[in-house]
């Protein structure tokens, strides 16, 4: 299972909006066949390691990260494929959430009279995929926070100056965290102080498991907008993919503008100064965005913390002071007393280059609400 979960990691760039699965067949004790899922639309991770596997897969073990598919969507059912090539187990690693599958792969199987297990390596195999198993569970992405900042907490300098806070090892890491978004998220206020790309733009080589430049997909550019201010000729308006604009008010021909210069416009509930989070959630979901990266300054950043739809904080800390001049990570108003502030969960603290890279989780309740600009 171990090596299952290593060959889906190949997938982890280009699977969106399915899983990223890897499958491992074993015929007595010796592998004869693996394979992963690399792209939507292709073939899953089982057939893949049928085609190697050939007549060796009858009587085999079949470890998958994920419970094979039994309904027929872009492909044939994965359930199908083992059954016709006569394996005698299936081991699998995590359930389906999709309700299609939900279970029903497992009963599928064994009323073949295939051996099933389940839960193996649980733990790791859910981590593959924690943004399509939200969207299956809940209808809403899984939702990532990136930042950087300074040693003593600062995000730009007073004049807004902000590049570049961490080292080149840093920003390629950053790189590898669009790649595996299905949408970026950003506010306004930052597009008009640093008219970002918020693109992928790295070597190949950056990218594990990638086979073609053509495979990476670029994510979904998504700007929180109320009031309509995003300027016809924004950088990320003349690159590959998709722009979406999303508003809460705003006039006719400010939405003409935009989609003349190749922005997509959304209308979601909101003030005139915020959109509002949960429902821009929900909407994303519906558009099968598995996972989505928020990279925003202090305000979006610290409305997103509070009202509770952040799931996972990445903080890249540099080893140097910017001063108390300059910007602080987050905008969290409200915040008094010991018993008001928000407490994070570590996951992961590691060496990136010259930087840290933090890995963290809201560790507590957010206050319900929340909806901003940026």
């Amino acid at each position: 299972m171990a090596r299952a979960i290593n060959l889906a990691r190949r997938g982890l760039y280009t699977t969106d909006p399915n899983p990223r699965v890897g499958c491992v067949l074993v015929r007595d004790g010796v592998i004869v066949g693996e394979g992963y899922h690399y792209r939507a639309g292709e073939p899953h991770a089982e057939p893949n390691a049928l085609a190697v596997a050939g007549a060796r897969a009858a009587g085999a073990t079949a470890y998958v990260t994920l419970e094979p598919c039994c309904h027929q969507g872009r492909t044939p059912p994965c359930t199908e494929a083992l059954i016709a090539a006569g394996v005698s187990e299936v081991v699998i690693g995590d359930c389906d959430p999709n309700p299609l599958v939900a279970g029903k792969g497992v009963r599928r199987l064994r009323d073949a009279g295939i051996r099933v297990s389940t839960g193996l390596l649980e733990n790791e195999t859910r981590r593959l995929n924690p943004g399509f198993s939200r969207r299956m569970k809940t209808g809403r992405p899984y939702v990532r926070c990136k930042l950087a900042m300074s040693l003593d907490g600062r995000t730009a300098m007073a004049s807004g100056e902000s590049r570049w806070i961490t080292g080149d090892a840093a920003r390629q890491d950053v790189q590898r965290l669009r790649a595996r978004s299905s949408a970026v998220v950003t506010g306004i206020g930052t597009v008009l102080a640093d008219d970002p790309s918020l693109n992928v733009r790295a070597p190949l080589s950056t990218f594990t498991g990638v086979r073609r430049t053509s495979d990476l997909r670029q994510p979904l550019r998504v700007v929180l907008d109320p009031g309509l201010e995003m300027p016809p000729r924004a950088r990320m308006l003349s690159l590959p993919g998709e722009t979406l604009i999303v508003a809460s008010r705003g006039d006719d021909r400010a939405k003409e503008r935009l989609m003349r210069s190749g922005a997509e416009v959304a209308l979601l509930q909101g003030s005139a100064a915020a959109v509002d989070l949960q429902g821009l959630l929900d909407y994303l979901g519906g558009r099968d965005i598995n996972e989505v990266l928020i990279e925003a300054g202090p305000t979006l950043a610290g409305a997103a913390l509070q009202a509770g739809v952040v799931d996972e904080l990445v903080i890249y800390l540099a080893p140097h002071l910017m001063g108390s001049e300059a910007r602080g990570l987050f905008n969290l108003p409200g915040l008094e007393r010991m018993r008001d502030r928000l407490d994070l969960k570590l996951m992961d603290v590691r060496s990136v280059g010259e930087d840290i890279r933090i890995t963290a989780r809201p560790d507590g309740p957010g206050t319900e609400g929340r909806g901003h600009q940026g």
